[in-house]
């Protein structure tokens, strides 16, 4: 399923998704102020968080997640980030979900990206321990940019004439990981979840943008909820197995 489907749950267009019930995928970002991850780390582990959601085996037939998973997949697809530290994250990490965590840092006063995602909820029936959590402030920098990704595997592009919070690019990462996921095949989704999900999450070059926009690639398009123009094409999902 594309972005660009005249059903898509991105997209700022009314659809028959509007009518349905609104759900939200919760997902929580664990900032420690004295070390806080990268904000490349903090993008690549939230899509692959949400990965690892969609295929864990309880979002998957009669599994306990499994019709909360259909119901928001079924409207329009939602991901808010939150940010938690200390107790907060501890009552976050008590409810059921899945944490995933970047991989380990080697930059002073830098801590691997952890982000616990949750079922999805009702738009306006949060749990408590998430609801009370802060949406803004979640600002993270790389101390020096990532290095360039492998092109051999997923990468997820930003639009670089688009300047987003944090916690708004993890968003957009995770809807650019799940449209790829649609796509792929049975053998293909296996490969990728045998790999840990291996991704990289990239800012394009303007030129390299207007390529990969006309590539035929999943695109998402924002539907405006928050800090940028409704329709906003904001991520590219480049997975090897999509390559036309």
């Amino acid at each position: 399923m594309s972005s660009d489907s005249t059903d898509s749950p991105f997209e700022d267009a009314r659809s028959e998704r509007d009518a349905a019930p609104q759900y939200v995928l919760p997902l929580v970002v664990h900032l420690e102020k004295p070390a806080p991850p990268t904000r490349t780390d903090a993008l690549e582990t939230a899509a692959r968080a949400v990965l690892a959601m969609l295929s864990d085996e309880r979002s998957l037939g009669e599994g306990e997640w499994a019709q909360a998973v259909r119901d928001w997949q079924d409207a329009r697809i939602r991901k808010v980030v939150r940010r938690a530290r200390g107790a907060e994250w501890r009552r976050a990490s008590a409810l059921p979900g899945l944490t995933v965590t970047g991989p380990d840092r080697t930059e002073e006063d830098r801590s691997a990206a952890e982000v616990r995602v949750f079922p999805p909820v009702p738009l306006d029936g949060w749990p408590k321990e998430l609801a009370k959590l802060q949406v803004s402030g979640t600002e993270l920098d790389d101390p020096r940019p990532p290095p360039a990704p492998d092109l051999t595997g997923p990468v997820l592009w930003l639009n670089p004439q688009l300047d987003m919070s944090a916690g708004k690019a993890m968003a957009q990462a995770g809807h650019g990981a799940q449209l790829a996921w649609w796509e792929l095949s049975e053998a293909d989704r296996k490969a990728w979840r045998e790999a840990g999900f291996a991704l990289a999450v990239r800012t394009a070059d303007v030129q390299q943008w207007l390529r990969l926009t006309g590539s035929g690639l999943p695109l998402v398009r924002d539907a405006g909820f928050t800090e940028i123009a409704a329709g906003s094409a904001t991520v590219v999902a480049d997975h090897p197995a999509l390559r036309r």
